[in-house]
């Protein structure tokens, strides 16, 4: 199977059809989406194209496909509006064989483990930084923000199929980085 893994839309309905392109372009399987759906907070500029409704209508057009979980700009009033369940702060996954916490980020990160396995890949968004990190005895990484990236790098989400990840800049829809998960 093929993952799409994204994070901090903040409601900007260019990035949020960028993704789906991605989607669709890629043929995957699932969308997980690592939470800051619609709302781009009080800390963040307007993002580009900022339609949180028009975000939340094509979300749902494929609610079937994604997996989501909860982020720090996202509320109850988001999920009256969402036609998937993205209210949860961490979702265990099983892709491939391989153990992942997909969670934001804002209460559990690098700085504050959750309890997991060893091996484990820790997945969350919230610094809109791109990271790909093994770390003792987990792997940690974060997509970096679909649509208000930080520290100079770029629009992007995450492809992860067969133990490997490619990193899509979201501008140009062309690889930035390929990583792989160790045995």
């Amino acid at each position: 199977m093929k993952y799409i893994i994204a994070a901090d839309i903040h409601g900007s309905a260019y990035y949020c059809e960028r993704l789906l392109q991605v989607l669709k372009e890629e043929k995957a399987d699932k969308l997980i989406l690592l939470g800051d759906l619609l709302y781009h907070g009080p800390r963040n500029p307007l993002p580009k194209d900022y339609e949180p409704k028009k975000v939340a209508e094509l979300l749902n057009d494929h609610k079937e496909e994604i997996l989501a979980v909860r982020g720090n700009c996202d509320s109850e009033v988001d999920q009256m509006v969402l036609e998937f369940p993205m209210l949860a702060e961490y979702a265990f996954l099983e892709l491939e064989g391989q153990t992942f916490l997909a969670t934001h980020g804002h209460v559990y990160n690098e700085e504050n483990l959750p309890p997991m396995a060893p091996k484990t890949v820790l997945l969350n968004g919230h610094f809109h930084v791109p990271v790909f990190r093994e770390v003792g005895a987990y792997v940690y990484v974060n997509p970096g923000s679909a649509s208000l990236p930080k520290e100079d790098s770029v629009p992007s989400c995450l492809i992860y199929e067969g133990g490997n990840f490619k990193r899509i800049n979201l501008d140009d829809l062309k690889v930035e980085a390929a990583y792989s998960l160790s045995s």
